[in-house]
């Protein structure tokens, strides 16, 4: 499937979810690894706060790409952030939706917007 590089710069983005494993498997409790890294994978949740709307998402990490010092309701960043659709079949019924990965998160300045008038204004 097509990945689609998402634009954070004029966004906020916060921390709404504390990393946690992503699971493969819930009957197992089997961790999620990268295809081709092997690594672990996380879970994040965020909301994404852009020009006067806001979206919850889950974002999926690398383990190694997650930094200290994150904190609930703060901002973060997301470099490489994409978004890819995808689409199933579960139990007879077609499901579908967007998956989002980003290569880190770590923490930001707040608000992204007010950092960007400031540094405009200079």
């Amino acid at each position: 499937m097509r990945t689609i590089r998402v634009e954070t710069s004029a966004a906020t983005i916060l921390l709404t979810e504390a990393p946690e494993p992503k699971v493969r498997d819930r009957q197992t409790g089997e961790i999620a690894k990268d295809a081709i890294s092997g690594e672990a994978l996380m879970t994040i949740g965020v909301v994404h706060i852009e020009e006067g709307e806001s979206s919850l998402i889950k974002v999926t990490v690398p383990e190694s790409g997650v930094s200290e010092g994150l904190a609930l309701g703060a901002p973060v960043s997301l470099p490489g952030l994409v978004a890819r659709p995808w689409e199933s079949v579960f139990n007879g019924q077609k499901r579908h939706g967007i998956a989002f990965r980003a290569a880190a998160v770590t923490p930001a300045v707040f608000p992204a917007v007010a950092q960007a008038d400031t540094e405009a204004a200079a």
